[in-house]
Parts: structure tokens; sequence; C-alpha cells
């Protein structure tokens, strides 16, 4: 935390957390119309800290409060919830030249109580789910998705 700089720490809350208030601000009066959906990206990390994650942690933490206060705001007309992936390989979605180059261990798996570390289709579904008008009654609600890591006790 003290090598944090203020234009670490801005960077992180400006890209993440004010980023997702813009984007509902200005796309709130075409979802009323629609009765759309929002689904903002929060992170495990909102609610567990490894050192030296201040700015991420705080940032994500905003993006849950924010979700709530959000779905009161825009209701009945928009919904609006947060999804919080754990630990997500999206090694497949990069190009090759910066992809992972080190493949994930038998024991990077084995942490998750579902067996495997996540990919990106898990993500997707969850915003398919939420995003679907017969899930109306589901609003400023976060949903963890990481294979349980969180429930978890991992001693070092």
């Amino acid at each position: 935390m003290e090598e944090l700089t203020p234009d670490e720490w801005n960077r992180a809350i400006a890209t993440n957390l004010t980023g997702t208030f813009y984007c509902s601000k200005y796309l709130t009066p075409s979802l009323r119309e629609t009765k759309g959906s929002i689904v903002n990206m929060c992170s495990t990390r909102a609610f567990q800290s490894e050192a030296n994650t201040e700015s991420y942690s705080a940032s994500k933490g905003g993006i849950f409060s924010l979700t709530h206060s959000m779905a009161v705001s825009l209701a009945p007309d928009i919904r609006v919830n947060s999804i919080s992936p754990g630990w997500i390989d999206v090694s497949a979605l990069k190009k090759k030249k910066i992809a992972r180059q080190i493949p994930l261990s038998k024991e990077d798996h084995l942490q998750h109580p579902a067996g495997r570390v996540g990919n990106a289709w898990d993500i997707a579904r969850m915003v398919l789910f939420l995003m679907d008008p017969e899930n109306s009654f589901i609003t400023g609600q976060n949903f963890t998705v990481d294979g349980g890591m969180t429930k978890k006790m991992i001693y070092m």
C-alpha cells in the first residue's frame, strides 16, 4: 500500500468504477424504453484481498455498492445485477503470442471445489441468465462465479 501512487489509485477507480457508472448512466434512457437489464462486473476481490490490491479491490467494492444502489434507483424499468468472477482463465481469448505460457497445474484446478479453474464461458452463461427477461424478479444482486473457491479455506 505504501507504494501505491495516486495515479495508480485514480486509474483503477476511473477504469473500473467510474467507467461502469458512466456506461450505465448514458445507456439508461434506451434501457428504460426496452425494459433492459444491466450486468456489472464486480470481482471476488471486493470481498477477499491479497496484499497490495487496494485500488483494484476498492474499485470492485464500489461496483458492488453501485449495483444495488442503481437497482433501486432504476427500478422498476431496469434490472441491475453484478457478477463477481473468481479465477477465470482467459488465455483462450488472447492471441497466441500473448497467451498464458505456463499451463494451469492440477493443483490450480483442485483449489476449486468445482475441480477446475473457470473460463470465459462460465461468466458469459451467467450474463445470459441475468439478461433473460424470464428472470425479471432478480435485481440488485451480486452473483459469485468462482467454482466455490471463496468458500474453501486454503492454508499456505
